[in-house]
């Protein structure tokens, strides 16, 4: 069965960058669209970033011009660069892809971001 780590989280300053990755290890043919989630305490898991296998995405309005999600099919890995971050962006970050083999969304186990100073 596929499943989503993910890696990069950690403390920031604002205005710094980090650059979060999601491996889907045990997908023998890949996963379909893929997106980054977060929840800040208290608040809803809401979406950030996504895109499609052939590389079309979307932006939360939040992160547009900030974060970049990108993927590579080849070697099952999905990234979201995030730039000029905010307190605001404080958040566990998951990584969800289709699963086409189950039909059904993967969720990884989530990677804190905290932007303080």
């Amino acid at each position: 069965q596929v499943r989503l780590v993910e890696s990069g989280g950690g403390l920031v300053q604002p205005g710094g960058s980090l650059r979060l990755s999601c491996a889907a290890l045990g997908s023998a043919f890949g996963l379909g669209s893929m997106s980054w989630y977060r929840q800040a305490p208290g608040k809803q898991r809401d979406l950030v970033a996504a895109i499609t296998r052939g590389g079309n995405t979307n932006y939360a309005d939040s992160v547009k011009g900030r974060f970049t999600i990108s993927r590579d099919n080849a070697k099952n890995t999905m990234n979201l660069q995030m730039n000029s971050l905010k307190p605001e962006d404080t958040a566990v970050y998951y990584c969800k892809g289709w699963d086409y083999t189950r039909n059904i969304d993967v969720w990884g186990q989530g990677t804190q971001v905290t932007v303080s100073s």
